[in-house]
């Protein structure tokens, strides 16, 4: 006798079956990882404002998510999907977690990769991708987020070597990172460059008093009169387009993590809503409380198929810059209002740290606007249908 289906409450449409057993595997040892050694401390590293990096970092090496989409180097050459539900399950835990992973391996380690010699990529690569080595990207500057055609940070030739100076600011990683992936404006464009810690004239300081992602090193970085060897450029960047075929990979990461943390505010509502006794009844037998919950899932299914097909899209080698704006836009705003109706069914106990969702939409309030701001990418995705630009 067939026996009857099942629906899953966390994943009602069943996407997860659309995933192959080895996009499943990693799904699930990432989500086990998340269980045992960051979601016990996670609600205790967010009040205190710390992340201990240092000890994770190896261990997400081990994990092998640093750096898992590139080939080579301690890397292990992923999929773009595979990299995608490994994200999603990082951020189900917390936004830092997953920017902290995004940094280092779509950032730091992608323009090492993408760009630079191979004796750069054999200096840098197996350690950043082992978590021995932190990376950090600087792009963006006090005055010029969304406008780094304008950065003011200034590399000039001094004989054989560079010379830079300026600053970057909302750096994650900057003040621990071993090396920090520096781009500035030269004679000749948009230039990248390697800085390693300790290099004179270059500091990093942690900015404080954030309200979101206080579970990540946020810092700014200053450069005056860095001096850098010839070697320390890396070769094959050239004008803007470097650095933000890196942030494409980044942004691409987030339209998949933001679906972890969705589901995260919305299976906390979910258990909370069957337990919490009202009027002698659990509020999830209310018909506003159920309503509440099937706009949740009915949003978050979507944007899980959403961040698929463009992950499917990706590995056919057919995403287009267009596509990762859509995701970002869709799901990072989808996620931030699944986590702020889960907080009304949680009533006042949704702003404590004993759930997680208030922090999962504090964090998500950065991540709205960082790697690209909704209104950027808005005007993206209004040029890609109009073809009209509509930037300036």
């Amino acid at each position: 006798m067939a026996t009857t289906p099942r629906l899953d409450p966390a994943d009602l449409l069943a996407v997860g079956e659309l995933l192959t057993d080895e996009e499943r595997l990693i799904r699930d040892t990432v989500r086990k990882f998340t269980d045992d050694r960051i979601r016990p401390h996670i609600a205790d590293w967010f009040e205190r404002g710390v992340f201990p990096v240092r000890e994770l970092a190896p261990e997400l090496g081990r994990l092998g998510v640093l750096g898992m989409h590139l080939d080579g180097y301690g890397c292990t050459g992923s999929t773009a999907v595979e990299y995608g539900v490994a994200c999603m399950e990082l951020e189900a835990a917390d936004s830092g977690l997953r920017s902290f992973v995004s940094v280092q391996g779509s950032l730091a380690m992608r323009s090492i990769h993408a760009f630079g010699s191979e004796e750069q990529k054999q200096q840098w690569l197996p350690g950043l991708a082992a978590g021995r080595a932190i990376g950090c990207f600087g792009l963006t500057e006090p005055d010029f987020g969304s406008d780094p055609a304008n950065m003011r940070t200034r590399a000039r030739r001094r004989g054989d070597d560079w010379v830079l100076d300026g600053s970057k600011m909302w750096i994650t990683n900057g003040s621990v990172a071993d090396v920090a992936v520096v781009w500035a404006q030269t004679a000749d464009g948009v230039r990248g460059f390697l800085v390693p810690r300790g290099t004179p004239g270059f500091t990093a300081t942690d900015i404080h008093g954030k309200l979101s992602l206080r579970a990540s090193v946020t810092s700014e970085l200053a450069l005056d009169g860095v001096v850098l060897p010839a070697d320390a450029v890396l070769p094959g960047a050239r004008g803007l387009r470097a650095p933000l075929s890196s942030l494409g990979e980044a942004r691409y990461g987030i339209l998949w993590g933001t679906v972890g943390a969705a589901r995260d505010c919305y299976t906390a509502a979910l258990d909370y809503a069957k337990s919490r006794i009202q009027f002698d009844r659990p509020i999830a037998a209310f018909q506003l409380t159920q309503e509440k919950l099937v706009e949740m899932v009915l949003e978050l299914e979507k944007a899980y198929l959403v961040a698929l097909r463009i992950g499917r899209l990706k590995d056919e080698g057919r995403s287009l810059p267009a596509h990762i704006s859509f995701g970002k836009l869709n799901n990072v705003r989808t996620a931030l209002e699944i986590a702020r109706s889960a907080r009304t069914v949680l009533g006042a106990n949704g702003i404590t740290t004993a759930y997680p969702v208030l922090r999962h939409a504090n964090n998500l309030e950065s991540v709205l606007t960082y790697e690209g701001t909704s209104e950027i990418h808005t005007l993206v995705l209004g040029e890609a249908v109009t073809g009209e630009s509509a930037y300036r």
